[in-house]
């Protein structure tokens, strides 16, 4: 069927002029590239019923590759596959195309095709986590390139991504991202501008808060890339996890062109080498000597980050959030602490806000790269001693200072809404051994909410 279908969009390119088809920024995909990106995507194992998404279709390319990945997984027995494509001239060749996939499938695949702008048909918020458009596990795109200006409704609609003048494809790949299921997976071609400068800033801030990079394709030579198209394109192929977990390593790929691209070079590098706190650059070395560059480098220790009350969000430390002067510059020592585990607590409350103790972990074991790090002085922090109790005691103090009850005895004991260094430290808590154990309760679970603390501490109350 892909080799079919590719060959209905090799006539089709050969029907319409390459300007006409600039002029909406759409250069199609080859077999090769396609076959390649569903194979980044992960195995399914646990669903019968998969969502996919593919925001500017063209002729159904990479939904007709991705189909035929997952043809034949037992597991899964129904795919709902949506497509966006707006374009008159291509809709009639997608539609035949998907229909015959459907008829030609062993699964069930129920096909929405959207004759709509995918940027303007929907809604986008940065700061919406739970909206109902987070409904597609699998995302998979070659998006439109073509910069517009800072007026066109695009640019308005997504103004909270943009800055500058944009790009369609980095639009296209913010609204991929809301679009995604909790860890859901998303495989772009697209690109590579997006990784370094002001323009795209804001795009990778959101990018970087929201995903996690796994892999990165890079293409050594440009013009090989499109090559029925062409054209000269600095491009590269990214898969993006949306998850909050941790990943050590991104896996980078290389290869001469997509002729060669199932044999591809492979290295793994250190996911804090690639994707760089400051600025949020996003740093490609497409072989190990270009790695040992980033590691030289990177050795030259000249900033630290400086912590403010803004970075506690949702009982940890989020690092960096763009904000100015994030980072400092200064060897004096009374100016910076190790880099260790720390129990953070904010100094000043509103006195609007429903707690007065707010705190966050600060764990070291997150940013291993620097050797300090710095607390601007609206923050107060409790190290633990260098025990092996120490991790499970901060914890414990968590679960303490995050609690309803306790939050309660300071309003009672303080009015304002100062948080003390002396009043914290006055107040009366369980036995070092009993605030260990507390937290290795806390420590078992992935969430930080008032409610579980609450739970933690009742059950130690007995």
């Amino acid at each position: 069927m892909l080799e079919k279908i590719y060959g209905k969009t090799i006539d089709y390119i050969s029907s319409m002029s390459k300007q006409k088809r600039k002029k909406y920024g759409q250069f199609f995909t080859d077999i090769n590239t396609a076959r390649f990106m569903v194979k980044l995507f992960s195995d399914v194992d646990d669903k019968e019923t998969i969502n996919i998404l593919d925001p500017g279709a063209g002729t159904g390319i990479l939904s007709c590759a991705l189909i035929e990945r997952f043809e034949n997984n037992d597991k899964i027995k129904t795919i709902n596959l949506t497509c966006y494509e707006d374009d008159s001239n291509v809709i009639n060749i997608l539609t035949k195309n998907l229909e015959e996939i459907k008829n030609n499938s062993c699964k069930t695949i129920n096909i929405n095709i959207i004759n709509d702008n995918y940027i303007l048909s929907q809604k986008f918020s940065i700061k919406d986590n739970k909206n109902e458009s987070m409904k597609y596990d699998f995302i998979i795109s070659n998006p439109p390139y073509l910069k517009i200006s800072t007026k066109a409704q695009e640019s308005i609609h997504m103004k909270e991504v943009c800055y500058g003048a944009p790009n369609l494809y980095f639009l296209f790949a913010s609204m991929s991202i809301y679009n995604m299921k909790a860890e859901g997976e998303m495989v772009y071609i697209m690109p590579r501008s997006w990784t370094s400068g002001a323009y795209f800033s804001k795009f990778r801030e959101y990018m970087i808060n929201n995903t996690k990079l796994l892999n990165i394709h890079l293409f050594s030579s440009r013009e090989k890339v499109f090559k029925s198209e062409n054209i000269l394109q600095e491009t590269i192929i990214l898969r993006l996890k949306k998850t909050q977990n941790t990943k050590n390593n991104i896996i980078v790929t290389s290869s001469y062109s997509t002729d060669d691209i199932t044999n591809s070079n492979l290295i793994e590098i250190p996911y804090d080498v690639v994707v760089s706190n400051v600025n949020n650059y996003v740093f490609l070395p497409i072989d190990a000597k270009e790695f040992d560059v980033l590691k030289k480098i990177n050795k030259f220790e000249n900033t630290i980050p400086l912590l403010y009350s803004q970075h506690i969000k949702g009982g940890r430390i989020k690092f960096p959030i763009g904000r100015e002067n994030e980072y400092l510059k200064t060897e004096k020592k009374g100016l910076i602490q190790k880099n260790e585990n720390y129990l953070m607590v904010k100094r000043f409350t509103s006195k609007e806000e429903n707690r007065r103790i707010q705190c966050a972990m600060y764990l070291a074991s997150e940013y291993p790269k620097y050797k300090y790090i710095s607390t601007q002085n609206k923050i107060n922090f409790i190290v633990g001693e260098n025990t092996e109790l120490t991790p499970n005691v901060l914890f414990g103090l968590y679960v303490i200072f995050n609690s309803t009850i306790y939050d309660m005895y300071y309003r009672i004991l303080n009015g304002s809404t100062q948080v003390n260094s002396t009043e914290i430290n006055c107040m009366p808590i369980p036995a070092l051994y009993d605030v260990g154990e507390l937290g290795k309760k806390l420590a078992q679970y992935n969430e930080f909410s008032t409610s579980l603390c609450d739970k933690i501490l009742e059950e130690y109350y007995g």
